[in-house]
């Protein structure tokens, strides 16, 4: 296999786990809190880290672009909660492990581990057949559910979310992305591909069935309000002017005050409220600022930002998703910066097909 650096911040705790992986693996132990960075480059890392503070977890990332050039990375988390997970995402981990571990399943995984291999050159393939009639499906569903003075129920948007849940996972978010860049409805395409971004993003994270389906759930109704922002304003072939653009601010408040009475949980009502708030204040339509911006609403904003930057539009091209990504970085202060940090394995995952213009 070649040699395993495990980085921790108790060395002597880590002792048993070093005796575990050495039976037939080289192993060597790395104190988080040393002053200087392990010499050469291992074939794979595994961090055994308790405290993953705000301090601890930003020395370890450090250390990873210091010493990881692209090799596999083993995450091991204390405790099993979407937080740890996102911490395991945001370092960018090959696999994330729960304690207790079992000694075995990361010893498979490190032995199943090989650096990545030379991408080759990109050639456009079609859309697969299943994904252009999954995402016609979703998006026939939406046309008929989200419509000026039809109640929409918690019920009937369980059924939609399950549709977009089982496309992401039969046809994988970039084909997703590439079927739905083909509607010429921008509010169509737009809400399918946040709805699309968040289903893989909460199964990025790890999240369990209920919790992916909340997210997803969140994202398809983010832009309910624009049931009653005039067509000629949503699908116009050009920017919007100042007068148009205050009528579309209208819709996060169009939304909320939609499905008040509807039996949706509070923090869905948020989402459709707040998805255009920012940390620092500038966003709308309540300006709120940091604390008061739920995680759930956060996450949903990444995600609606990221997808307005790669749609089609008729009057341009939609952006690579690695520069769509840098402008997400670009964002500090009013973006979540953990959250932006472990969106970076969606960007990945469908980058090579989305990056394709042809």
């Amino acid at each position: 296999m070649g040699r395993i650096l495990l980085i921790t911040d108790d060395p002597v705790r880590s002792l048993g786990l070093q005796g575990d992986l050495s039976d037939g693996l080289s192993c060597e132990i790395h104190d988080l809190r040393a002053a200087a960075a392990p010499v050469g480059t291992p074939t794979a890392i595994v961090t055994d880290v308790l405290d993953l503070g705000t301090a601890s977890v930003e020395r370890l990332r450090r250390l990873l672009v210091q010493i990881r050039h692209g090799v596999p990375l083993v995450v091991l988390l204390p405790t099993d909660s979407p937080r740890t997970r996102l911490v395991g995402v945001a370092l960018g981990a090959t696999h994330t492990l729960c304690a207790p571990i079992d000694i075995d399943h990361l010893r498979d995984r490190l032995g199943a581990q090989r650096p990545p291999s030379p991408v080759a050159a990109h050639v456009e393939e079609p859309v697969p057949a299943c994904a252009v009639r999954m995402a016609a499906e979703v998006r026939g569903f939406y046309a008929s559910v989200f419509v000026a003075d039809q109640p929409i129920t918690p019920a009937v948007i369980d059924n939609g979310t399950q549709a977009i849940d089982v496309a992401i996972r039969d046809t994988g978010i970039r084909d997703w992305i590439r079927a739905v860049r083909q509607f010429d409805d921008a509010t169509h395409q737009h809400c399918l591909l946040v709805a699309g971004l968040a289903a893989a993003f909460a199964t990025s994270l790890g999240l369990g069935v209920q919790e992916r389906h909340r997210v997803t759930k969140a994202a398809l109704l983010h832009d309910v309000g624009k049931i009653h922002i005039p067509a000629a304003i949503l699908n116009k072939p050009g920017r919007l002017d100042d007068t148009e653009m205050a009528v579309m601010r209208l819709h996060p408040e169009k939304g909320y005050s939609m499905l008040a009475e509807q039996g949706f949980e509070q923090q869905m009502l948020l989402v459709v409220r707040s998805h255009h708030e920012m940390l620092d204040g500038s966003g709308y339509p309540d300006r709120l600022k940091g604390r008061d911006i739920p995680d759930l609403v956060r996450l949903v904003t990444v995600c609606d930002i990221h997808a307005a930057l790669i749609e089609q539009r008729p009057y341009r091209a939609p952006m690579a998703s690695e520069a769509a990504y840098a402008i997400l970085e670009g964002m500090a202060g009013r973006l979540d910066p953990a959250i932006v940090g472990a969106f970076r394995p969606v960007v990945a995952a469908f980058a090579p097909q989305a990056l394709a213009q042809g």
